[in-house]
C-alpha cells in the first residue's frame, strides 16, 4: 500500500495531478478541495494516499489531510459506493460539511453533489451515522447546532445565503429558540456581519 507521497508537483489536470517522486511520476486523483489547496506546478507537495487495486487498473487517490483520507475510506466501505463516487462527495463537500450533514441527517446537501441521488444520499447518511466522529467536523456536544438549527439552516439557504454563512449564523444562536426566533436572530446576525 502506498500511504503517502512527497515530491514535485508537475501538472494539475483536474481531478488528477502528476507528482514526480525522484524520477517516477505518479498520476494521483484528488478531490477538488485538495486540488484548490495545492501549490503551483514546480513546488514540493505531500499527499496522503489510498491505492485502489482493480482487475484492470491500479488507481492512486491523494488527499491534503488525514481526515480527508479517513472519510474517503469510510465512504468506500459503503455498498455501492466506489472510489469515483467517494471522490465526488469529497469534491462537493468538505469533511466537516459531510460530518455535519451526517449528524443532521441532511440529504439535501448530498444530493447537490453530481451523481448522488436521493436514495444514494439516504444510504450514505444511514451508513455513515456514528462513523464520522467529532474529529471530522466542528459539531461536538459542546458546540452542537441548536435543536431548531436544521429548520433555520434550510430557511437561510432558501433565502439565498450560502452554507458557510448560514452555519456560522446558526452557531451563534443560543439553545432553546423556536424556529421563528432562530431565523430572526440569524438574520440579525448576518445583517451585522
Amino acid at each position: 500500500m502506498i500511504g503517502r507521497i512527497t515530491g514535485i508537483l508537475l501538472e494539475k489536470n483536474p481531478p488528477q495531478v502528476l507528482v514526480d517522486v525522484q524520477g517516477i511520476a505518479y498520476e494521483v486523483d484528488v478531490p477538488m478541495s485538495t486540488l484548490y489547496n495545492l501549490p503551483e506546478a514546480g513546488q514540493r507537495v505531500s499527499l496522503f494516499t489510498h491505492l485502489v487495486v482493480r482487475e484492470d487498473a491500479h488507481l492512486l487517490f491523494g488527499f491534503g489531510s488525514e481526515n480527508e483520507r479517513r472519510a474517503f475510506r469510510e465512504l468506500l466501505k459503503i455498498s455501492g459506493v466506489g472510489a469515483r463516487t467517494a471522490l465526488a462527495v469529497l469534491s462537493g463537500l468538505s469533511v466537516a460539511d459531510l460530518a455535519q450533514a451526517v449528524t443532521l441527517q441532511e440529504t439535501g446537501r448530498l444530493t447537490r453533489v453530481p451523481g448522488i441521488g436521493k436514495k444514494t444520499a439516504e444510504r450514505l447518511l444511514l451508513e455513515l451515522k456514528g462513523k464520522l466522529g467529532g474529529d471530522f467536523g466542528p459539531i461536538t456536544a459542546a458546540g452542537a447546532v441548536p435543536a431548531a438549527g436544521n429548520d433555520v439552516l434550510n430557511a437561510l439557504l432558501a433565502l439565498g445565503y450560502n452554507e458557510k454563512e448560514a452555519l456560522y449564523a446558526i452557531k451563534q444562536l443560543p439553545e432553546g429558540l423556536s424556529v421563528t426566533e432562530g431565523i430572526r436572530a440569524a438574520l440579525k446576525h448576518l445583517g451585522r456581519a
